[in-house]
């Protein structure tokens, strides 16, 4: 029988499944679910109000929410990952096809400046094709999880009323990363964007992190092992997954498990777990975190994450 019963709030994901119908039983502790949708919520909820004890977070998120002293610490499991060369997209009647177009011009950025897709495709814009991001009004439709948060002066929010689908298809942005638009005048600023994240993770093992799992510091202070049995856990669940995936057992697959399945043809785990396997893509984000002013220190990749045996 469990010790204790931790509130959580994770999606319900392929590799996460077990964990949502019982199929995996953690060590020493049970989970208990709370179904927050959009997940979003309970990044939110955990940042201004530590409301669970364990909480899915979006990586950028929690590095600003760790650099503001917030009570909880991630855990290497990273549950979501993408590719984000399509996030970026412009008017086909704009004349916009080089990212560095955009200096002197706007950008939208769906929901706040901190967003881990903003901070990936800002990242691409910068390092990829040489854009001053210091150049760019960033335009945002939301505000920010972190309310200590203050984002440079080159950043503004959206006119009230606004879209920035609409703002983008009347000219009055230049481009708009993390908008979702099957408007037949907006496309990807990056051609063959999807193919040219493949290419980046098979030259350069390039595979960007979304989303990692945090835990209550008391908690962790209070349990040793329950870090430990946290990931075992989460571990668990993924190779379940992993094993249909592999097989082409997942009936009606989701785009990341699409994603996952022609991941595994670079990778033997398309969702690695644990900090060394991941650790230049967590100094990367950590980089693009200083480089675009959301936290004024910077961090090592072991002050962010518990250890764990992987």
């Amino acid at each position: 029988m469990a010790d204790i019963e931790l509130t959580t709030a994770i999606q319900t994901l392929g590799h996460t499944q077990a964990l949502k119908d019982g199929t995996v039983q953690p060590r020493g502790f049970a989970f208990r679910f709370e179904e927050v949708s959009p997940i979003i919520k309970a990044f939110r909820r955990m940042v201004r109000g530590l409301e669970f004890d364990v909480s899915e977070m979006a990586l950028t998120t929690y590095i600003c929410a760790k650099s503001h002293g917030k009570r909880f610490t991630a855990l290497p499991i990273f549950v979501v990952r993408a590719f984000h060369h399509g996030a970026i997209l412009v008017n086909a009647k704009s004349g916009i096809t080089d990212p560095r177009q955009l200096e002197g011009g706007k950008v939208g950025v769906n929901r706040g400046y901190t967003v881990t897709t903003g901070v990936w495709a800002r990242g691409i814009m910068q390092d990829e094709f040489g854009v001053d991001l210091g150049r760019v009004t960033w335009v945002l439709s939301g505000d920010e999880h972190v309310e200590e948060f203050r984002p440079g002066s080159n950043v503004v929010s959206m006119p009230q009323g606004q879209t920035l689908e609409a703002m983008l298809l009347a000219g009055e942005l230049d481009a708009a990363i993390g908008v979702a638009s099957d408007h037949p005048d907006l496309r990807s600023l990056i051609p063959d964007a999807t193919e040219r994240g493949f290419k980046l993770l098979a030259e350069q093992g390039h595979y960007p992190i979304n989303h990692t799992i945090v835990v209550k510091d008391e908690l962790l202070q209070a349990q040793p092992g329950l870090a430990q049995n946290i990931y075992d856990a989460f571990d668990q669940a993924k190779q379940l997954y992993l094993a249909r995936l592999s097989k082409g057992e997942i009936t009606s697959p989701t785009k990341a498990d699409q994603t996952y399945a022609r991941v595994m043809q670079t990778l033997e785990d398309p969702l690695p777990y644990g900090l060394e396997p991941n650790r230049a893509m967590v100094e990367t984000v950590i980089r693009y975190a200083r480089e675009q002013q959301i936290i004024d220190r910077t961090f090592t990749a072991d002050e962010l994450f518990v250890p764990v045996q992987a």
